[in-house]
């Protein structure tokens, strides 16, 4: 047996103004998408903010829904909504921020493992690592040049292919 590691990088801002100012707008997109959050059960608002390779923002927040694999998160929300209205536009960017209603969020907000997936697809798909920033509402900035740090084991559609 051997123990091998993972380990990840990533750039670790103390505030917004060490971005660059299109990093900047992207989060404050990604912030303002929080208010368009429906989550009435987990009261857990999180908005997400996609920046196109031609310039374009596209922003989701998240759908809760009483049945809940109903919902849908923020990340995808964007993403699926970009991929569908910009198809072939590669998406350089995501933003993802968030606020909850009883308790403050001063910590940086990763994607889940089903957002994680997603993005894995758009990135194997379009040829092109998606940079992930990720803030609260406060606190530190996070930031990943691809998704490999988040989930560093991924599974794509190579691996389901058929034995000859």
């Amino acid at each position: 047996m051997k123990i091998k590691e993972v380990k990840i990088n990533f750039l670790e801002y103390e505030d917004d103004q060490e971005l660059s100012q299109e990093e900047q707008n992207l989060l404050g997109e990604a912030f303002k998408s929080v208010e368009k959050s429906y989550a009435p059960y987990s009261e857990f608002h999180v908005g997400a903010a996609v920046l196109l390779e031609n310039g374009v923002v596209v922003t989701g927040s998240n759908q809760e829904n009483a049945a809940y694999p109903s919902g849908l998160c923020a990340e995808r929300v964007a993403i699926f909504y970009a991929n569908s209205q910009y198809p072939g536009v590669k998406i350089t960017a995501l933003a993802v921020r968030a606020k909850a209603d009883h308790f403050h969020v001063n910590n940086p907000i990763t994607p889940c493992g089903s957002c994680r997936q997603v993005i894995v697809e758009t990135e194997h798909r379009q040829k092109e690592k998606i940079k992930i920033i990720m803030k609260g509402e406060t606190g530190p900035v996070h930031v990943v040049s691809g998704i490999e740090a988040l989930l560093p084991f991924t599974f794509y559609e190579a691996k389901l292919k058929k034995k000859s």
